[in-house]
């Protein structure tokens, strides 16, 4: 059972009780990411991630580690494009103390300047690592080249640029008008009961903002075909597809054909590029959902002498997918993979906090695993094969980073 409150001040608190486990996993999720950001301060999501961590009025970065290390807790956090996460998980006797250093980063961290030094560092070590992993980059190409300079476009890190000019003055600026009450979920799954929301209440039920929520506006969708020189020993391909917003009546049936096209390995790009042409180890397809838009990707890496060849076999694959639709085989497939997939997946606190605050965050609403399994069940063929033909359109977005810079031929003007 998942119980929803909200505080007198905006704050949303979710809480799903599981008696069954020793566990609690606590979450603050906030509605802001590099899509809340612009060009002068692309990478201050992120950056303020890593400072949360760095210390607080009463507690040193060493003190943060050391409160969770003692209890045998963990504690973590990510950034996306448009939401950042602080989180940890620890046995359910010491949940009350993983509260209050998480909302003691929260309200009181100092953003001390010698850390910010420090941190700078780390984080351009961080961008320099991404940039030797290829495979990784070229995704961030891709979301330029379909989003262009929309903040969707923007790469979630920042650039060593922009992250030189952050101090304390600014981490505080954007956290006043991001990190807002109405835009803060505390999502809690465990062996918890509801007198836990009382504690969550003394934190963060209280404090308040003049900043209201920012209106995001929706990008245009661009097909431009973006491709950089590098050093590399492959060739890193993407194509990108115009997808679904996160809360898309399709949305399912999009789940369903992106894991016939490209989600697993009986997925029709894995046999035809992989098995049966030996093209690639790596090839798969993914969507990405946001409030208001989505993409769909497809990546392939290959040597570069073959790079002609793993595009027209992908454009191959795709152009029979639309021209023949889905199998009642891989239909049928699917919803069994996805269902167990599903189900697997919510076995730990962890996943069901994330699930719950990202749910509350960015729909406002929760389906209960029954009601999702059934969705996954109404997914029809003809469904699937109209989306196809709707989404695989001739004109896409594409990234490419290899050695030669060249697109594939077919691509050259």
């Amino acid at each position: 059972m998942i119980n929803r409150y909200t505080c007198k001040n905006g704050v949303r608190i979710v809480l799903e009780n599981i008696p069954t486990v020793r566990s609690v996993a606590i979450g603050v999720w906030i509605g802001t990411g590099s899509r809340n950001e612009d060009p002068t301060i692309n990478g201050v999501s992120h950056f303020l991630e890593h400072m949360f961590f760095k210390g607080t009025k009463t507690r040193s970065a060493r003190d943060i580690a050391e409160s969770f290390d003692r209890i045998g807790g963990q504690v973590n956090a990510f950034t996306s494009k448009e939401y950042t996460c602080y989180y940890a998980k620890v046995l359910d006797e010491h949940a009350d103390q993983a509260l209050d250093t998480l909302a003691d980063m929260f309200f009181n961290s100092t953003f001390d300047e010698e850390e910010l030094k420090r941190e700078k560092n780390v984080v351009y070590e961080e961008i320099k690592m991404y940039e030797d992993a290829p495979d990784d980059i070229v995704h961030d190409l891709l979301s330029k080249a379909s989003f262009g300079n929309h903040p969707l476009g923007y790469p979630i890190l920042g650039t060593e640029k922009t992250l030189d000019t952050f101090n304390g003055d600014s981490m505080r600026d954007y956290m006043s008008k991001t990190y807002i009450p109405e835009n803060v979920v505390i999502s809690v799954a465990g062996n918890i009961d509801d007198s836990f929301v009382q504690e969550i209440e003394k934190y963060f039920g209280d404090y308040t903002s003049p900043h209201k929520p920012q209106q995001a506006e929706k990008p245009a969708f661009f097909t431009e075909k973006l491709a950089r020189k590098k050093d590399t020993e492959q060739a890193h391909l993407c194509l990108g597809f115009e997808g679904l917003a996160i809360g898309s009546k399709d949305v399912y049936s999009l789940i369903v054909l992106n894991n016939v096209l490209g989600g697993s390995m009986s997925s029709r790009l894995f046999q035809d590029v992989r098995e049966q042409r030996g093209l690639a180890y790596s090839v798969f397809s993914y969507h990405s959902s946001y409030r208001d838009n989505g993409l769909v990707t497809i990546y392939g890496g290959t040597g570069s002498n073959q790079l002609d060849v793993l595009y027209d076999t992908i454009q191959d694959t795709l152009n029979e997918l639309k021209d023949k639709g889905i199998t009642d085989k891989e239909l049928n497939n699917s919803k069994e993979q996805l269902k167990g997939n599903l189900m697997l997946s919510l076995e730990s606190t962890n996943s069901r906090m994330s699930r719950n605050g990202k749910n509350e965050l960015m729909l406002g609403e929760h389906r209960s695993l029954d009601e999702i399994i059934q969705l996954v069940s109404d997914v029809t063929k003809p469904s699937v094969d109209e989306l196809a033909r709707r989404i695989f359109k001739d004109d896409f977005a594409l990234s490419l980073i290899s050695p030669s810079g060249d697109l594939p031929k077919s691509l050259r003007k």
